[in-house]
């Protein structure tokens, strides 16, 4: 049973026995025993299993997976697979001008906080302001978040990013800047390393390392929209290297030097 749980669960995740047996730090050997039920993983390795798949030892010792229902495996497992790519259909509402082109709402910052429950509304989003941008694509959806705080250098705060709005959320790469959307943290601009496949959820980091990585569920999530460009009202901080500027000064006093040299011929 646990053999053929393993194997059965290997294979929803669309891994070999080498990739899941690297993600377990096992070896490849020691997996396929446990899948041909020639040995039995210890409690130490059943409890890293059940944690990397997020299900209870009592789930993946004594009920065969690939039998229960889709629905009780869902229950079972969480929103993993489908609802993640799309195919369970997030329904996104947007506006469209009078000449019925599509534009980009911008969320205020007096209006950030409703957005949890309003951006599936199309009252809240009617009342939003709404602009356009010539050189972004027209088969795409696009919409601007207002940043609060100074995690994301060089983007400040009170800039405006625009993001193009992201269906499948399996296809973001690693390192991707994106606007996380969750009832409990809001509106969150940070980069986005996925693990939605593998352990059902995203590790958020910020530019600003003063800020620790956190995790977010991937049943917490509302909305992801990948990062396109911002809107800032200053420029960003140049900060100049000091063995930088002393390399400059010499490079100006030689070439200085050899003005005046020229001169004097």
């Amino acid at each position: 049973m646990i053999g053929e749980n393993i194997k059965f669960l290997r294979k929803r995740l669309g891994k070999s026995q080498e990739e899941l047996a690297t993600l377990l730090k096992l070896t490849r050997s020691t997996l396929s025993g446990y899948e041909n039920g020639v040995a039995e993983p210890s409690i130490d390795t059943l409890t890293v299993i059940s944690n990397f798949f997020d299900l209870s030892i009592d789930d993946l010792v004594k009920k065969q997976l690939s039998k229960v229902s889709s629905n009780e495996l869902e229950t079972i497992l969480g929103r993993v697979g489908d609802i993640y790519s799309g195919q369970n259909l997030r329904i996104l509402t947007q506006i469209v001008n009078s000449e019925n082109e599509d534009v980009i709402e911008m969320i205020p910052f007096k209006a950030s906080a409703g957005y949890t429950t309003g951006y599936a509304d199309a009252e809240y989003l009617k009342l939003l302001p709404t602009f356009q941008l010539p050189f972004l694509s027209k088969q795409k959806k696009y919409r601007s978040f207002p940043i609060q705080g100074d995690s994301m250098p060089p983007v400040s705060e009170g800039s405006f990013v625009v993001a193009e709005y992201i269906e499948n959320w399996t296809s973001i790469k690693d390192g991707t800047p994106c606007i996380v959307i969750t009832e409990e943290e809001g509106i969150v601009f940070k980069i986005v390393y996925n693990h939605l496949e593998s352990r059902d959820y995203l590790e958020l980091y910020s530019t600003n390392t003063f800020y620790k990585p956190f995790k977010i569920k991937g049943e917490k999530v509302l909305e992801i929209w990948k990062f396109v460009n911002y809107i800032a009202s200053d420029l960003p901080t140049i900060r100049i290297d000091e063995l930088d500027l002393k390399k400059s000064l010499i490079d100006l006093q030689q070439e200085l030097r050899e003005v005046k040299l020229l001169i004097q011929k």
